[in-house]
């Protein structure tokens, strides 16, 4: 019984090792009684290794502590597995979940995580460094967590589209972001145009007429003067 005991604590702290926990909200509610004031806390907790799986859960109890672990409980019971490309997603995606609309898109190396705090902790979690996303509905975050999880269960790799599509090869990409092997001779950048020195406006030539005439002005203008 003892060694049964201790496997499970052993396995109990490899996975809590193994997982990186998050806390994205804290939610406080209080009920009025003719006793008094009952209050209970209500926690929205996101759990990932960052190496693709994430998992997102709630949590209700008397005390914070309690919310926050019944939240990290579910969270591990929900775990799903996000197909990365290098450190972004493979493709553009769009979830909506509610009034919540989340949309995320690739982003080229360096570029880092530019998402909101509910976002942020989702994808960072999974293992996402790099992404361009935008909140489009409402703001609640256990929707934009909801539909951020649904956005990333959206995504394919790029061998499943290729075996849906019966396609041989490597498929055409806009630009390499450390992932899996892509061609390219394909990706083609382009060349700004070289820079023309601007060209001097030319003066239209005076015909002779016109310096006949100019020089009868500066003739007579000074014996008038003299009149």
């Amino acid at each position: 019984m003892d060694r049964n005991r201790d496997s499970r604590r052993r396995n109990d702290d490899e996975q809590v090792n193994e997982f990186e926990e998050r806390l994205v909200r804290i939610n406080r509610s209080s009920k009025t009684h003719a006793g008094g004031r009952t209050f209970s806390f209500g926690s929205i907790m996101v759990v990932g290794d960052g190496k693709g799986r994430v998992g997102v859960g709630l949590g209700k109890a008397g005390e914070v502590p309690d919310a926050i672990r019944k939240g990290t409980e579910a969270a591990k019971k929900s775990l799903i597995t996000v197909p990365l490309d290098g450190g972004t997603i493979p493709h553009e995606v769009e979830a909506t979940f509610g009034a919540s609309r989340v949309l995320l898109k690739p982003a080229s190396p360096g570029t880092g995580v530019i998402a909101g705090g509910a976002v942020r902790a989702v994808v960072e979690s999974a293992g996402i460094r790099d992404l361009l996303s935008k909140s489009l509905g409402n703001n609640n975050p256990v929707n934009v967590v909801r539909a951020t999880i649904l956005a990333l269960q959206m995504l394919e790799s790029e061998s499943t589209v290729a075996r849906r599509r019966a396609h041989a090869g490597n498929l055409r990409k806009p630009f390499a972001h450390g992932g899996q092997s892509a061609d390219q001779s394909a990706v083609k950048r382009r060349q700004p145009a070289p820079l023309q020195q601007p060209q001097e406006p030319k003066r239209p030539q005076r015909g002779r007429n016109q310096q006949n005439r100019g020089r009868r002005g500066a003739a007579t203008t000074p014996a008038e003067g003299n009149e």
